[in-house]
């Protein structure tokens, strides 16, 4: 159902911004609806969107009324009685943000108990994710931090690809093999490799020799609007169009996976 596509990739490579422009270029089929997830911890994925302004977002892992009303317990709480199966199915449509056609959901993380802790915060968490990925006919965009830790190994099998970020370099490989494995370790099959950055022909070819036992998607050139945006505070390129045609060929790439 839909596509779901999670986006991996070391601090610095451009990861968020990457999720940001594929989000975007999806969601300029209207056929598509689109679902940006900010499961990152250091969450920016909003300012990439260009989602600002208003009330400040929220992430779902701090809505404790919410998730004491749907858990049966108050968040900060370990052991005890709650519910691991919340109703989170209106979750995405009452507190996303929307731009362009891309919904954007920040989930923010657990802060105590470790992440791997059986606890309301969490629950609500992995609970809202299994919705996204197994019930909804969506295009779901996901901006993970390394450890993927929203999403449980059931969840994971049925992630149509991980998409690692990386730039040119010697350390491309280290950072793509760590995060391979991580998302082997809970089950998502298909790994793709997205070359970020890219100036020439030269840092291509060096991306394809330090990974080439993975399957590459596209190289993104390096670019002064991403830049400038960057720089100054605002999203890149207003209108997608006019984003590299490169980005949109790794967008269709991911439409075929479907």
């Amino acid at each position: 159902m839909g596509l779901k596509i999670a986006i991996g990739g070391k601090g610095g490579v451009g990861k968020t911004t990457v999720a940001a422009l594929l989000a975007r270029a999806l969601a300029v089929d209207p056929a598509n609806k689109v679902i940006a997830i900010d499961a990152d911890p250091v969450a920016n994925l909003a300012a990439a969107l260009g989602i600002e302004g208003g009330e400040p977002i929220t992430p779902i892992a701090e809505l404790r009324e919410l998730i004491a009303e749907r858990t049966g317990a108050e968040p900060g709480t370990m052991g005890g009685f709650f519910t691991l199966n919340p109703k989170v199915d209106d979750i995405p449509d009452r507190f996303s943000r929307e731009r362009d056609g891309v919904k954007l959901l920040v989930m923010g993380t657990v802060k105590s108990g470790g992440s791997g802790c059986i606890c309301p915060e969490s629950t609500i968490l992995k609970a809202l994710m299994t919705h996204l990925v197994l019930f909804r006919d969506d295009v779901v965009i996901m901006d993970m931090e390394a450890g993927v830790e929203h999403l449980g190994r059931a969840t994971s099998a049925s992630v149509d690809a991980l998409v690692i970020v990386v730039n040119p370099g010697a350390r491309s490989r280290a950072a793509a093999e760590t995060i391979r494995r991580l998302g082997h370790d809970i089950g998502i099959k298909r790994i793709l490799v997205l070359g970020n950055r890219v100036r020439d022909e030269e840092d291509e070819a060096l991306i394809r020799e330090a990974l080439p036992d993975y399957q590459i998607i596209g190289f993104l050139p390096e670019n002064d609007e991403i830049v400038q945006a960057d720089r100054q505070g605002r999203r890149p390129f207003e209108q997608i169009a006019e984003a590299p045609r490169q980005l949109h060929e790794a967008a269709e790439q991911l439409l075929s996976l479907k």
